[in-house]
Formats: structure tokens, C-alpha cells, sequence
């Protein structure tokens, strides 16, 4: 068997050698080609742009689900089971709500005053 495979080598002729010569010269160009392109500032700086979008992206969509999980939780603290508003909790939460503001209005008109 490597007697075979030694006349196979012997066997190729100049042309032949050549042709696989210039095969590997263009395949070994395809990839300094590639590994330019992938080294190049831009192409880095593209998938890190990326990656960053991507994770912020993600943390939105956290935000979004969180936030929107706390408005369920309020909506329930004001509604019953059939979705019917709760009278005996929005009026005090109103009351408050319109206490703070006159607090904020009061505090502004001395400022001013």
C-alpha cells in the first residue's frame, strides 16, 4: 500500500501540480479574505453595536413584562373578581391622590409668593 501511494506521487505530472498549486493559492486567499473581514474594525465594532442592541432589547422586554405585571397587581388592588371597579378603595386612593396634589400646588404658590 505505500508503495501505491508513492507511485501515485510519481505519477502527477507539472501540470497537475501546478493546477493543485494554484488551487491551494486561491483558497488560502478566499480565507486571509475572510479573516480580514472579521478582524476589521467595522465588522467588530457592527456585531458589538449588535450584541448591545440585542441586550437592550432584552432588558426592555424584561422592563415591559415587570412593568406590566405591577399594573395588574394595582388594577387588582381596584377591581373585584368580574372587573367591576371597588368604589370603597378608589374613593380614599382619589382622595389622597388629590391631597398630594394641593400639597404640590401650596408648595409651588410659595415658592412663587
Amino acid at each position: 500500500m505505500g508503495k501505491a501511494g508513492t507511485d501515485d506521487k510519481a505519477a502527477r505530472t507539472t501540470a497537475q501540480i501546478e493546477a493543485n498549486i494554484a488551487r491551494t493559492r486561491e483558497q488560502l486567499a478566499e480565507t486571509l479574505d475572510e479573516l480580514a473581514v472579521r478582524v476589521h474594525p467595522s465588522t467588530i465594532a457592527a456585531q458589538t453595536k449588535a450584541k448591545l442592541l440585542a441586550s437592550v432589547e432584552q432588558k426592555a422586554g424584561q422592563a415591559y413584562v415587570a412593568a406590566s405585571g405591577a399594573v395588574e397587581q394595582v388594577k387588582a388592588q381596584f377591581t373585584d373578581e368580574k372587573g367591576r371597579p371597588r368604589k370603597e378603595r378608589i374613593v380614599p386612593a382619589a382622595l389622597v391622590g388629590v391631597g398630594v396634589l394641593l400639597l404640590v400646588a401650596s408648595a409651588r404658590k410659595r415658592k412663587r409668593g
